[in-house]
């Protein structure tokens, strides 16, 4: 019988996250100088944050690659960035050998087709709400939020709280 994705959670020490459809919401605005911009949402970072100064490893692996996502990213405590990654199962393997990870100690969000070699790998493959059915139908959870509008929260609140490690991570 397989665990449940609660049963799962005590076991992750790591968050990969993809960007665009994930920590975005997917869209882009494209300015009249051709720049790219993306919105990401605070309730997010704050998770974010929260899991960095919790101890867990973060690990974001975008096939974008735009440098005011890693300016943000990096404010956020987030060391671990890879943009421009379109091989992510190959950046996968380097990041949990550099950092000695079993692949079951990790939770990954994603909601597009380039997401889903190294979904098939993890402990725990995640999704928001609005990821291609491909992606739904191997994720072990389906957030209730969309991309870019709290699903990341959603996933890491879950997994500190169960871990005993999401209430007083501030004291702001």
């Amino acid at each position: 019988m397989e665990k449940s994705y609660k049963e799962i959670m005590p076991e992750i020490t790591t968050f990969m996250f993809d960007v665009d459809g994930v920590l975005t919401n997917g869209m882009v605005h494209v300015s009249s100088t051709g720049e790219l911009t993306r919105l990401m949402h605070t309730k997010d970072g704050y998770a974010l944050k929260t899991a960095v100064m919790a101890g867990f490893n973060v690990c974001i692996i975008s096939g974008g690659n735009n440098e005011g996502v890693r300016t943000r990213l990096e404010a956020l405590g987030i060391k671990d960035i890879y943009l421009g990654a379109h091989a992510k199962i190959e950046l996968f393997n380097e990041y949990i050998t550099k950092k000695n990870i079993k692949p079951e100690e990790i939770l990954y969000m994603g909601d597009d087709i380039p997401d889903y070699p190294v979904m098939k790998l993890v402990g725990l493959a995640t999704c928001p709400k609005d990821a291609v059915a491909e992606i739904q139908e191997i994720s072990d959870y389906i957030s209730q939020k969309k991309g870019g509008l709290g699903c990341a929260r959603d996933v890491i609140e879950q997994v500190l709280k169960v871990q005993g490690k999401w209430e007083g991570q501030y004291n702001a």
